[in-house]
């Protein structure tokens, strides 16, 4: 992991999240102790597995014909054997058409169907370009306040400067 993941992933554990909540991030926080806490916090969450991540399959659970799920695994980390039922896991693949390749993703969340957490992620991405284009388009470098309400007056903001700039 890079040194400004390891600050991401320092800094995410930092936050407080309410039970119930579902966060959705990349690969570079695989950080598997606090995949653990957040179980064990009633927080659910979906993320793509490492290649070369080690685990044992407790469960193979069908997955429906002709779609584009090709597994959905209960699993364990070999690192997390010995803790029991909160270290259990979803591992699902994915077939993805438009990149031409799978996707492997791994979620505590045991009750949602498999191909709902294939589109949670998906939906990510969505995101994920949404910010390009405003960074890129609006000139908004960073945000200086991270809160709903700064990240709406500074988007507003450049919306405006970027109307008197045409």
């Amino acid at each position: 992991m890079t040194e400004g993941k390891t600050a991401d992933v320092t800094e995410a554990r930092k936050m407080r999240f309410e039970a119930g909540t579902l966060l959705v991030f990349d690969r570079g926080y695989s950080d598997y102790d606090w995949w653990l806490d957040l179980t064990r916090g009633g927080v659910n969450f979906v993320t793509r597995l490492k290649d070369g991540a080690r685990y044992g399959v407790i469960e193979t659970r069908a997955v429906p014909q002709g779609s584009d799920i090709l597994r959905d695994e209960v699993i364990v980390l070999t690192s997390q054997q010995e803790i029991g039922p909160a270290a259990r896991l979803r591992r699902i693949e994915v077939w993805v058409e438009e990149k031409n390749e799978t996707m492997v993703f791994v979620t505590n969340h045991l009750k949602l169907a498999a191909r709902t957490i294939a589109r949670i992620y998906k939906e990510r991405w969505r995101i994920e370009l949404f910010f390009k284009a405003l960074k890129q388009g609006l000139k908004v470098k960073t945000f200086v306040g991270t809160s709903e309400n700064a990240v709406q007056i500074q988007i507003w903001t450049a919306l405006i400067a970027m109307r008197r700039r045409t």
